[in-house]
């Protein structure tokens, strides 16, 4: 993963798509516990999931059509800014200016903003690391600090809001993307930028060919069809689990964390996996780590025991840790240089609106039967796609041709 870091414009691209994430599970955290205070009201922590989560999905890949042919080097400290300015906005309401519609637009502009710059970072990374053919150790890098940074944002909101106010947290949130704001601006020189500067084609003819072009694709289509299904089961348990811990296997609080410590576990297992994957092929990463988050399912779904359990979440969480970066590298390497920010926007959107679809059906099936239903659901689930991607190669046997991309 080192040489990566050798590669002109990669560490500030790293840099700020792990302060990114970092922020947003930060924010996220800090924001519900401010709304549920000020409300005490589940449905109002809903609708703030559904503003900065679930609608901007749909949006962000028509602002990132509209932005992925302008200069990255302006483009991107610009989101940052703004994503700086929406925190602002949101700290100065956790004080008396309290007012939960403002709070939901605030959180749907930082949300469309946070997806749009991510869309647009992995575009840009491809950019960077695909001429020195250090896109596989850049990505793994950015796994394993997405890993680290997933987990370090809710604990420091929680520590920050517990020690001073959820006030406190959204200013040092503020401050954060200023600074990445400041750093991809000092960077400006090193960062790739497109051939041609074309900002005459309308964002709807660009939305339209973006998506013409993953639909008529052999490879890219399948990918981001298949993961957005395979998320769908994937997060289908994601609610329950808590359900699972304390009354299917009569644990306690103290078991359900490490329950879910052991799948946080497994992911740091998978992220130190595929960075020394580099021999195996990204096909065989793809399958192998979603038919291990099945398998980790299954094992969970007829655990007899808090032990097994455990276990089941370590093998799922090793399929985790590798599952998401090798389908994003897959579909990378497949996809032109042009449709790249694109298509990287496509994915994450489909993984920002998918969950909230999984969430519904892993409580209705919860509420109807038992939390063994759906996680036994779920392994079946991703057991399909397992199968329906084996029938054809995922990635292709040759790269296509890519444009040529110059640094600035």
């Amino acid at each position: 993963m080192r040489r990566s870091l050798r590669v002109r414009g990669f560490p500030a691209l790293a840099t700020s798509y792990a302060i990114n994430e970092l922020g947003d599970n930060l924010g996220v955290v800090a924001l519900a516990i401010l709304v549920l205070d000020r409300t005490d009201s589940a449905l109002a922590v809903t609708a703030l999931f559904v503003a900065g989560k679930f609608l901007t999905a749909f949006a962000a890949p028509a602002l990132t059509a509209g932005l992925d042919r302008r200069r990255i080097s302006r483009v991107l400290p610009a989101l940052y800014i703004l994503e700086a300015g929406a925190f602002v906005g949101l700290a100065a309401l956790a004080g008396d200016a309290f007012w939960l519609p403002a709070v939901l637009a605030f959180a749907f502009a930082d949300g469309l903003l946070a997806l749009t710059a991510r869309g647009l970072s992995r575009g840009a990374i491809a950019a960077v690391l695909t001429p020195h053919d250090a896109l596989r150790e850049g990505n793994a890098l950015i796994n394993v600090v997405f890993a680290v940074m997933s987990a370090a944002g809710p604990v420091l909101a929680g520590f920050i809001v517990f020690q001073w106010s959820a006030a406190t947290a959204l200013w040092a949130d503020a401050a954060s993307f200023a600074i990445v704001a400041l750093l991809l601006a000092l960077s400006a020189r090193s960062l790739p930028e497109p051939e041609v500067d074309d900002t005459r084609e309308s964002w709807r003819s660009r939305v339209r060919d973006g998506l013409d072009y993953v639909r008529g694709h052999p490879i890219a289509g399948r990918l981001i069809a298949g993961e957005a299904i395979a998320i769908l089961f994937f997060t289908l348990i994601i609610p329950i689990e808590v359900v699972y811990a304390k009354e299917t296997l009569d644990s306690t609080s103290l078991g359900f964390g490490v329950l879910i410590a052991s799948w946080g576990g497994g992911i740091l297992l998978g992220s130190a996996l595929f960075a020394r994957s580099r021999s195996r092929s990204l096909s065989s990463l793809v399958l192998l780590s979603t038919a291990a988050i099945g398998v980790g399912y299954a094992v969970l779904a007829g655990a007899p025991t808090l032990l097994v359990a455990c276990v089941g979440s370590v093998i799922g969480g090793t399929g985790n840790g590798v599952q998401w970066v090798a389908v994003m590298t897959a579909l990378q390497e497949a996809v032109e240089d042009q449709y790249q920010a694109r298509v990287a926007g496509l994915l994450e959107s489909a993984a920002a609106a998918v969950p909230g679809i999984g969430y519904i059906v892993g409580g209705a099936l919860t509420s109807a039967v038992s939390p063994r239903l759906a996680y036994a659901v779920s392994a079946v689930g991703v057991g399909i796609v397992v199968l329906l991607w084996s029938r054809r190669p995922i990635v292709p046997d040759r790269a296509p041709e890519r444009a040529p991309v110059r640094s600035s």
